[in-house]
């Protein structure tokens, strides 16, 4: 009776899914999982006979980006793999690209499953996976999540539930190292900023971060927020050893990436085409996960190199014949980190919005360095749902007045951003989740 469920769901998902598009309705990412699930609550467990191998990446920031990188290097390695690309991390968007890409008698070689934080450990009640890689813990949605503990709590009780699964840990950050005792270890031994646009520097508050026996951690470095080198004077607990160490270089387009496989003492050498240290830490999650599934070095170069980004993650545009970089913003650590990388000579859009999926709570704001754009060449226009409270924080931030500019409606701020007939003026835009939705179904010219 469950496979004939599971069959039914995956029917009618994709007769909603035709219907969906002919409609022109939505992007499709959640319905028609939602429609899988309510037809066959156990759809997500029969999806496992379709997959060999399977992968997935939860953490606070970072999720998309290294799972669309790992998935892209084993499709580079001629692999079948099946990834939920646009981002919908809930089991009904992890549903949803299941339902419409499974087929009968077909095994895909990987599944890459980013995970929200809150339902990973709902998604092994169903499809408990061979890897998890945990990217970073920072404080988000304070509405949604609670404080950070809690969120560490979600993963913890998923790591539980799946003791099989072998576990890449960002050994960087003490909150995931604390997660599991039987981790496989990724980090940085240093960091090289090698570039004028890109700050190393930050005025965001830094959360002070307590050991386990309840003493506050001291660092030899510290990198950004709690990611550093960490140990504790009063009872020697310190960051593990590393299984993948690495350094890098931060230039002002791409990285120059180290990694050493410490157990089989090789090194590779890797060109990352993303902007900044918190893209190299992704970076470097996927090129560890990659290397101990046994992908060939020179796959990972040409999958790094070929590699581009999507959906707001250090995505690059043309708008209006502008070159355009888009970069998500939802939390003081991740928007602080961006903040770093923004070009001060390209006009900026900051798009804020306080939905359910960006958190109704904007405190975060005035916790985020938005002090990195005081020295703004160009126009900063702020939209959005809270385009007023975006401008007050830009405002204390010692913005120039005259260079704040409020259109609450995103495409009017956009193409404001963009009216200019000096085609190789930039533009940058920092939208919240919601508002990065909007924009990406607004159409605009190339040219």
């Amino acid at each position: 009776m469950g496979r004939v469920r599971f069959y039914t769901a995956q029917i009618l998902s994709r007769l909603a899914y035709l219907g969906i598009k002919v409609l022109n309705k939505s992007s499709g990412t959640s319905f028609v999982g939602m429609l899988a699930l309510k037809v066959c609550p156990d759809f997500l467990k029969y999806c496992k006979d379709y997959v060999k191998c399977s992968v997935a990446i939860s953490g606070t920031n970072g999720k998309t980006t290294t799972s669309g990188i790992l998935a892209h290097i084993f499709e580079t390695d001629k692999c079948s793999v099946i990834h939920n690309t646009k981002g919908a991390n809930m089991l009904t968007g992890v549903a949803n690209v299941f339902a419409l890409g499974v087929k009968p008698f077909r095994k895909f070689d990987y599944a890459v499953i980013e995970s929200d934080e809150a339902y990973l450990t709902k998604l092994y009640d169903y499809f408990k996976t061979d890897y998890l890689v945990v990217t970073n813990l920072f404080r988000d949605q304070l509405d949604r999540y609670g404080e950070l503990e809690t969120t560490a709590g979600f993963i913890r009780n998923a790591i539980e539930k799946n003791l099989l699964a072998k576990i890449f840990l960002n050994a960087d950050d003490p909150l995931v190292t604390n997660l599991s005792n039987n981790g496989i270890y990724y980090g940085f031994e240093d960091v090289e900023i090698c570039s004028d646009v890109h700050k190393s520097d930050s005025n965001a508050p830094t959360e002070v971060f307590n050991c386990i026996c309840g003493k506050p951690l001291s660092y030899t470095k510290q990198f950004f927020a709690q990611q550093g080198h960490y140990f504790c004077e009063h009872c020697n607990y310190k960051r593990p050893e590393l299984d993948y160490s690495a350094t890098v270089k931060i230039y002002a387009d791409y990285s120059l990436l180290t990694v050493t496989d410490v157990k089989q003492g090789r090194q590779y050498s890797f060109r990352v085409n993303q902007v900044g240290l918190y893209n190299a830490y992704n970076a470097l999650a996927a090129v560890s996960c990659a290397l101990y599934t046994g992908v060939e070095e020179q796959v990972i170069k040409d999958a790094l190199l070929s590699y581009k980004s999507i959906f707001g993650r250090a995505e690059r545009r043309v708008i209006n014949g502008h070159d355009t970089l888009i970069q998500l913003i939802k939390n003081p650590t991740g928007a602080s980190e961006v903040l770093k990388t923004v070009d001060l000579n390209s006009n900026i859009v900051i798009a804020i919005n306080d939905n359910y999926a960006d958190g109704r709570d904007i405190s975060w704001l005035w916790d985020s360095d938005f002090e990195q754009l005081k020295d703004a060449k160009k126009l900063v226009i702020t939209s959005g749902v809270r385009a007023k409270d975006m401008a007050l924080r830009l405002k204390y931030a010692g913005i120039a007045q005259d260079r704040i500019v409020i259109k609450e409606d995103i495409k009017s701020a956009i193409e404001l951003a963009t009216s200019s007939e000096d085609k190789d003026e930039k533009i940058t835009i920092l939208p919240s989740y919601t508002a990065l939705l909007k924009i990406t179904k607004m159409k605009f010219q190339k040219g």
